[in-house]
């Protein structure tokens, strides 16, 4: 059934190298699903003004939005979704698409009136992208024993995401209709998580491969040395239990509240404020609480292969600079663009609707993350 396309999808538990180099584990996505793409207009600007963690949490509540709108329509399937630090994009049966949109576009206003900060909402039939030459290649790749991502191969999404952004015009004002903002399950009260090891960087990395048909081949090449240098994909992971560190602040409740909630709500800032302090004997004393936060690098969102890579992970500064210069001379030989940006810390925003099973983790770099390894890329384009 079209509806299940993706949810009946085998799991490969394959390594992503094997993988990219096994083109028939990936299948066309249906051309009556539809992409749709949600970002925050101009998010360089409102990082270079101090709210990475605004622009975090609203591309985060477009993700919860989507999800927790599928989950209460009890319609039992998966979908492939992508976060972007500043935006989400996701693929999309044609029986959720008004509704999806409806929705976005409410939380669009929502996130306007809160924040001030603008979201582009959009949508791209796959029939379309198809009828002109874009591809969107979908595999599952199962990437810790808790995690499954979906793998996209072509230019569809990055076509998708171009169209959209072109296309969109702000809408005039309309009313918010509080009954379908629905962001359950949001949390962000962890403070900056530093690397595992303190001798390491946190790396936001951007790889666009050049040529389309070539990016099996050159993305797995990338990956290959990748695990040379910095190890596998778990020993590169850059979220650590023994680092992750509550933050107390009424501060990062009140941010946490000006997205998540329509009205402002003092009880709310009381509660959650509690909470996070009892969190510190949770987290350190009981059992659920120790296997939830080893759980959370298992189901932490730190690879994304969208028909580009975006990944962030954790390696030391001399292995960083080896790894420079071969993305050098990979873009001397015109196979890619590439944007990075290396700090010191990771956040992250979640999103937690069963501490024993049901969590996400959505997981960027301080000092702009992955906006400002786009700023990087975009760069080399013009």
């Amino acid at each position: 059934m079209d509806l299940n396309y993706y949810t009946n999808l085998t799991n490969n538990n394959t390594d992503l190298v094997s993988l990219l180099k096994s083109p028939n584990l990936f299948s066309k996505a249906p051309n009556t699903w539809h992409v749709i793409v949600v970002d925050v207009q101009n998010s360089t600007g409102a990082v270079s003004n101090g709210n990475h963690h605004q622009v975090n949490l609203t591309a985060t509540g477009a993700i919860i939005s989507v999800l927790n709108t599928i989950r209460k329509e009890k319609l039992n399937i998966t979908i492939p979704y992508f976060f972007g630090g500043d935006g989400a994009t996701f693929i999309i049966p044609n029986l959720l698409l008004n509704k999806l949109l409806s929705i976005l576009n409410n939380y669009r206003i929502h996130i306007k009136e809160s924040t001030s900060l603008t979201l582009r909402v959009g949508s791209v039939s796959i029939d379309e992208l198809a009828n002109k030459g874009h591809k969107i290649n979908i595999a599952k790749q199962k990437l810790t024993p808790q995690l499954t991502i979906p793998i996209i191969l072509g230019d569809g999404l990055k076509i998708a995401e171009k169209i959209i952004k072109q296309k969109f015009v702000e809408p005039s004002p309309k009313k918010l209709k509080e009954e379908l903002i629905n962001l359950e399950g949001m949390e962000c009260r962890w403070k900056e998580i530093t690397p595992p090891k303190t001798s390491k960087k946190i790396v936001c990395l951007l790889i666009d491969c050049i040529v389309t048909e070539e990016q099996q081949t050159v993305y797995a090449s990338i990956l290959s040395k990748m695990n040379t240098l910095f190890g596998d994909f778990t020993e590169r992971q850059p979220i650590s239990p023994s680092k992750m560190k509550l933050d107390y602040s009424v501060y990062k409740i009140w941010k946490e509240m000006k997205v998540r909630l329509v009205k402002k709500d003092i009880s709310f800032i009381c509660k959650n404020w509690l909470i996070t302090l009892l969190g510190k004997y949770y987290f350190n004393f009981s059992k659920e609480g120790k296997q939830y936060l080893n759980q959370i690098s298992q189901l932490s969102h730190t690879f994304m292969l969208d028909g580009s890579i975006n990944t962030i992970f954790t390696a030391t500064e001399s292995k960083i600079n080896l790894f420079i210069e071969y993305l050098n001379q990979l873009e001397k030989e015109k196979k890619i663009i590439y944007g990075i940006h290396i700090t010191h810390s990771s956040i992250m925003s979640c999103y937690v609707i069963d501490r024993k099973t049901k969590h996400a983790h959505f997981i960027d770099g301080t000092e702009g993350g992955y906006t400002s390894a786009a700023k990087m890329l975009k760069q080399k384009l013009k």
